[in-house]
């Protein structure tokens, strides 16, 4: 496990992101992370480097102050000391809506990559109970949000129920 800038206390929320592939996505992902003082997961294999211009550019000066663990793989991450223990996984699969959710500080909201989503293992392991879908709102039949506006809607919505 690779781990950079701040890590001190707990953090009221974790963003874990499987095997991300867009590093403009991972980049503003991790601006909201340093904003929010959440700590950012990556699982690899990654689709881009750290070092990736995009990626830099994207979390800008942000980059500096975010507290971020990068795994090798899901079980690295899981055995972290890092890692939360309760975790979410957002998914247009999921049965729940994300605002039927009730979250706790130090949660974990994992995301699948940008082209495929979850593996079904992951959907598994985390169980029905435990995966959440945003709502739409719209009439005509799309996909799903881009990962770094999820992650700011779920991040929010588990920071309001949380923040004390």
């Amino acid at each position: 496990m690779e781990s950079q800038g701040t890590s001190a206390g707990s953090p009221p929320l974790h963003i874990v992101l499987f095997n991300p592939e867009i590093p403009q996505n991972t980049g503003n992902v991790g601006r909201l992370c340093a904003f929010t003082r959440s700590r950012l997961h990556l699982i690899e294999p990654l689709g881009f480097t750290i070092t990736d211009r995009h990626l830099r550019r994207s979390g800008m000066d942000y980059w500096k102050s975010l507290d971020l663990h990068i795994h090798r793989d899901w079980t690295a991450f899981r055995a972290s000391a890092a890692a939360p223990r309760r975790l979410w996984l957002l998914t247009t699969h999921g049965g729940r809506g994300l605002w039927e959710a009730a979250f706790a500080p130090g949660d974990g909201l994992v995301f699948g990559n940008e082209g495929h989503g979850a593996p079904d293992w992951l959907h598994a392991e985390l169980g029905e109970e435990r995966r959440l879908r945003i709502p739409s709102y719209s009439a005509a039949p799309l996909r799903s949000l881009n990962l770094a506006t999820a992650a700011g809607i779920a991040a929010y919505e588990a920071l309001r129920q949380t923040a004390g």
